[in-house]
């Protein structure tokens, strides 16, 4: 525990979050610590150990610390089932909502050692799941799942090449507005992190549908911003923009770079957990990313790079794609606008991208 200052209440004022000092979950941090909520996170920098020094949470763990007051950190893992148990109940009722933002996040990185992967994403959830049973069950909970739990499934979907990206047909119902959630996740390849993240979710659901908990289940896309530490292997708009501003040969993997995928702020993402969090419902899934509004293919982000720093990309293509890939994903924001009608993303491609490279020069220097 790095922080241990936050007092006993008799109401329902803390807001629990896994995966704290990551891009998401830090995101979620601030955001409710401003609307008055005290925040304990749970964060131990497991993603350096998947994806090396450059890709440690550390650096923003210690930026919450300094400037995110009444902020409690504790260094677990979410698989040890006595410590977070133990930890829920030091707080039991207290706990007002439970943000899930902890994983293994990466194809590559479950291939290599599945077991590690499925015991984080789906057991870890699990143990989540059973201390809010047990100590906060009027709480609400939100789980960061993601659009891989469809598996490759949208690349049966009718595409045409264009110059720069894979466009959906026209004639298609999800060409105007992207893929909802009646996408099937069976019956396809979905990479074993697709997997280990579907078994998470359908745990959620099933908390939510048959105790009846408050529960939802946010399907992203690419999700991003400038507290995202982005590695090769996972953070692709970051992970780009840190190669753009470090001169960092870039490689694409498969698809002739024309691969779309929409992305989505984090701030944006933060709004949509409080929009739940005030108005919640049972056993919710919600396809997450930024939509018809914020979306580009890999060639389209590079020319984007190159424009905001003022220099070529060093850049190769590798022909072959990941397993479970998506060639074209735009997320249908319409069931979570239909429920929560004052939320829309904020951020375009360039206001995100630029911010996320600026954040970068300053850090990196």
């Amino acid at each position: 525990c790095l922080r241990a200052d936050i007092g006993r209440r008799d109401v329902m004022t803390i807001a629990l979050v896994t995966g704290a000092a990551g891009l998401v979950g830090a995101a979620a941090v601030k955001h409710f610590a401003e609307r008055g909520m005290d925040v304990v996170g749970i964060d131990n920098d497991m993603r350096k150990s998947f994806f090396g020094e450059a890709a440690s949470t550390a650096w923003n763990r210690d930026l919450l610390l300094r400037t995110v007051p009444r902020y409690r950190h504790e260094d677990i893992d979410i698989r040890d089932k006595d410590r977070i148990d133990s930890l829920f109940a030091e707080f039991g009722a207290e706990i007002a909502v439970v943000i899930h933002t902890a994983a293994q996040p990466s194809h590559d990185w479950a291939a290599n050692d599945p077991f590690t992967d499925f015991t984080i994403n789906a057991n870890g959830t699990l143990i989540l799941l059973e201390a809010f049973r047990a100590h906060c069950p009027d709480a609400v909970f939100l789980n960061m799942s993601t659009n891989k739990v469809y598996g490759d499934a949208p690349n049966e979907l009718p595409l045409i090449e264009e110059d720069t990206r894979w466009s959906l047909d026209p004639s298609h119902p999800f060409a105007e507005n992207g893929i909802d959630e009646t996408m099937s996740i069976d019956t396809s390849v979905h990479s074993l992190f697709g997997v280990s993240k579907a078994a998470g979710d359908l745990l959620v659901q099933e908390y939510g549908r048959n105790f009846g908990f408050k529960t939802a289940c946010f399907r992203g896309g690419c999700l991003t911003g400038p507290a995202h530490s982005g590695a090769q292997l996972h953070g692709f708009l970051a992970y780009l923009a840190r190669c753009a501003v470090t001169g960092t040969p870039y490689t694409i993997f498969g698809y002739k770079g024309k691969q779309v995928r929409d992305n989505l702020h984090s701030d944006d993402l933060a709004e949509a957990f409080w929009a739940v969090y005030e108005n919640p419902r049972a056993g919710e899934i919600y396809n997450m990313g930024g939509g018809t509004y914020a979306n580009c293919s890999v060639l389209e982000a590079i020319t984007l790079c190159e424009e905001i720093t003022g220099r070529p990309m060093e850049w190769s293509l590798d022909d072959e794609n990941r397993t479970g890939d998506h060639i074209w994903y735009i997320s249908d924001l319409g069931r979570f606008q239909d429920h929560y009608p004052a939320w829309a993303p904020k951020y375009t491609m360039e206001s995100m991208t630029r911010e996320i490279i600026e954040a970068l020069q300053n850090r990196l220097g």
